[in-house]
């Protein structure tokens, strides 16, 4: 899996310039009938990852925000979020990125999470690793392993959505000793905490589970975990609830766990 790790990163990559191109571009945006915005960026670069799936693994679905949205799901398949936090990408903050994942039995066993204005890509196979994007495309990169850190005593960091904010989320949050709170959007949040730059991330609004298939298997290989009520994994593949996701929280430390109370619903 740490193959197929690496070569769904060259997908990622490929689809990372795609928008790199397009993100100094005027581009119209629309308004989805869920209410978030999509551009012509989202489209191209879904398209360049689902023509690169379907070629190097003929045959598994591909289930994909804007265009495979409503595609079923068999023993394998691939959840694709083609540009997560669209919005950031139309304000320029940079702080997007190229979700993918394969998933078998409802959980993930290979992702990349890559944020091509940021230079950086995590994968994660058996093990979570995080490489820079080389200039020129093709380029080797050079994989270093990320880890979660111990959770401090005191003064825990806390990612927190940039535009997506709930009174649940905060009361979850309050049940903890939070030192710092760091806005910072899209599945970036899940690999700076495998990476041990922060420590918990709670979110009670909605999601889809293209927005944390691939940042949920890079953290619980980097050791942290993102449980769902109850301390229960995430799972994957529920087409009959159009593949949105329940309240979550992603920890660096498990410890947190006991300590956190998240409703039963969004």
């Amino acid at each position: 899996m740490d193959a197929v790790a690496r070569e769904l990163a060259q997908i990622a990559l490929e689809a990372g310039r795609v928008l790199r191109r397009m993100e100094c571009a005027l581009i119209e945006k629309r308004i989805k009938d869920d209410g978030t915005p999509t551009t012509l960026a989202d489209l191209a670069a879904e398209e360049l990852i689902i023509k690169r799936l379907n070629e190097t693994w003929t045959g598994v679905p591909v289930v994909a925000e804007e265009t495979a949205s409503g595609v079923g799901t068999d023993d394998y398949f691939f959840l694709v979020d083609p540009l997560d936090g669209t919005g950031d990408f139309i304000h320029g903050t940079g702080e997007y990125s190229v979700n993918i994942a394969l998933i078998r039995d409802n959980r993930p066993v290979a992702a990349v999470v890559a944020a091509p204005a940021m230079g950086t890509v995590w994968i994660a196979g058996e093990t979570a690793q995080v490489g820079t994007i080389p200039d020129e495309p093709g380029s080797e990169i050079v994989w270093r392993p990320v880890e979660v850190r111990t959770a401090p005593e005191q003064d825990l960091i806390a990612l927190v959505s940039r535009r997506h904010g709930d009174h649940a989320t905060e009361i979850c949050l309050s049940t903890l000793s939070i030192g710092t709170r760091r806005m910072t959007s899209s599945a970036l949040k899940f690999c700076l905490i495998a990476s041990g730059e922060a420590d918990i991330y709670v979110r009670c609004g909605p999601t889809m589970e293209w927005d944390t298939a691939a940042g949920d298997h890079i953290l619980c290989r980097a050791g942290g975990r993102v449980i769902g009520p109850g301390g229960s994994a995430l799972t994957y593949g529920h087409k009959d609830r159009d593949y949105r996701n329940g309240p979550f929280a992603a920890l660096g430390d498990v410890t947190l766990a006991p300590r956190l109370a998240l409703p039963v619903a969004c």
